[in-house]
C-alpha cells in the first residue's frame, strides 16, 4: 500500500544539523563558551571547599541538617551511610558529585523562581511557556548530550548545562502552580488593605506559595542527580563516571558500589528538602495576622510559619 513517504520524505535530519552546524557553531560558539564561565567558578569553588573541608565535618553537617528538619532516623542513616560511602573509597567522587548538584539546582533557581513568576502574573506568557516546559520534560536525556557536546564541548560544565536544561521545568512549573493557588480571598484583602504589587509577592503569595516551590525544588534536585549521573557520558566526573566506567568494563562491583553510593546520597539530599517542605513544628497564622504583619515589615515572616 502507498504511504505519505512514497511521495513525500522530509529531510528533517539535514535540516536539522544545517541549522546547528551551519549556524550556531560558527557564529555562537564564543557565546556558548562564555556562559560556561559562571558555571565554572562555582563549580570550581563548591568542589574546592568540599575537598577542603575533612570528610567528618561534612558528615555531621548533613547529620545535623537532617536531625533538624527531619529527624533522629535520618540522621543516623546519614552517619552511616556518609561512612559507608568514604570506607568505599568514593568520598572524593561523591563530594563532585555534589558540587555539580548543588551548581545545578542553584542555577535551576535562579532561572526557575522568575520565570515561574512571570508565568503566574501573566496567562499568555504562560500560555508560551508551557509547551516549551512541554518539551523539555518528554525529550529523552541523551538527547540532550549531542547539541550540548556541539556547542559547548565536553567536561564538567557542558555536563552541568545538560543537568540545568532537563532539570529546569519542574521549579518552573511548580512556582506558577504554588503562586496561582493563593487563596483569593487573602489576595482581595491585601489589595483592599493597600499592598502594593510588590508586597503583594514579596509578603502575600511567595511565602504563601512556599510549600509548593519547595516541592519544586525538591523534584528539581532529585531529575539533577539523575542526570548527573547520565552527564558523565560527556566527560563530567562524579560517581556517574564510576558508574559509567564500570559499565564500560563490564565491572559488576565498579557500577553496583557506585549506585550505592548515588543512593545514599540521594535518599539523604530528598529527606532533608522534603523536611523543607514539611516542617515538623509550626502554627497557622490568621487572615488578620498576614494582613497586619504586610504593614508591619513582617509578612514573610508570619507567613512562612503558615500552614495554608
Amino acid at each position: 500500500m502507498l504511504s505519505p513517504s512514497d511521495f513525500v520524505m522530509i529531510p528533517f535530519d539535514d535540516w536539522i544539523n544545517t541549522f546547528v552546524r551551519g549556524f550556531l557553531v560558527p557564529n555562537f560558539r564564543p557565546f556558548f563558551r562564555a556562559m560556561q564561565v559562571p558555571i565554572n567558578e562555582v563549580l570550581n569553588a563548591l568542589d574546592a571547599f568540599f575537598a577542603w573541608v575533612p570528610m567528618i565535618v561534612i558528615t555531621a553537617a548533613f547529620a545535623v541538617m537532617s536531625w533538624r528538619f527531619t529527624g533522629r532516623g535520618l540522621a543516623i542513616f546519614t552517619l552511616v551511610g556518609f561512612s559507608i560511602i568514604d570506607m568505599m573509597g568514593l568520598w572524593a567522587d561523591t563530594m563532585t558529585s555534589l558540587s555539580m548538584i548543588i551548581t545545578s539546582v542553584l542555577f535551576c533557581a535562579i532561572m526557575g523562581l522568575p520565570i515561574g513568576i512571570f508565568a503566574a502574573r501573566s496567562d499568555l506568557g504562560w500560555r508560551i511557556i508551557r509547551p516549551i516546559l512541554d518539551i523539555m520534560q518528554t525529550v529523552p536525556s541523551f538527547v540532550y548530550l549531542v547539541p550540548i557536546v556541539m556547542l559547548f564541548g565536553v567536561g564538567m560544565a557542558p555536563g552541568i548545562i545538560a543537568t540545568i536544561i532537563f532539570a529546569l521545568p519542574p521549579i518552573i512549573r511548580m512556582t506558577n502552580l504554588g503562586i496561582r493557588n493563593v487563596r483569593a480571598d487573602l489576595i482581595e484583602a491585601a489589595t483592599a488593605f493597600g499592598a502594593t504589587p510588590r508586597q503583594m509577592l514579596l509578603d502575600v503569595q511567595l511565602p504563601l506559595a512556599m510549600r509548593t516551590i519547595m516541592a519544586g525544588l525538591n523534584q528539581t534536585l532529585m531529575l539533577a542527580l539523575s542526570m548527573v549521573v547520565i552527564a558523565a557520558l560527556i566527560g563530567a566526573g562524579g560517581l556517574g563516571l564510576v558508574v559509567n566506567t564500570g559499565l564500560g568494563r563490564l565491572d559488576v562491583g565498579a557500577a553496583t558500589t557506585g549506585g550505592v553510593a548515588i543512593v545514599i546520597l540521594a535518599i539523604v539530599l530528598d529527606r532533608i528538602t522534603q523536611g523543607l517542605v514539611e516542617p515538623r513544628t509550626g502554627h497557622r497564622a490568621s487572615l488578620r495576622q498576614i494582613l497586619t504583619s504586610i504593614f508591619r515589615g513582617r509578612g514573610t515572616a508570619v507567613l512562612n510559619e503558615t500552614r495554608a
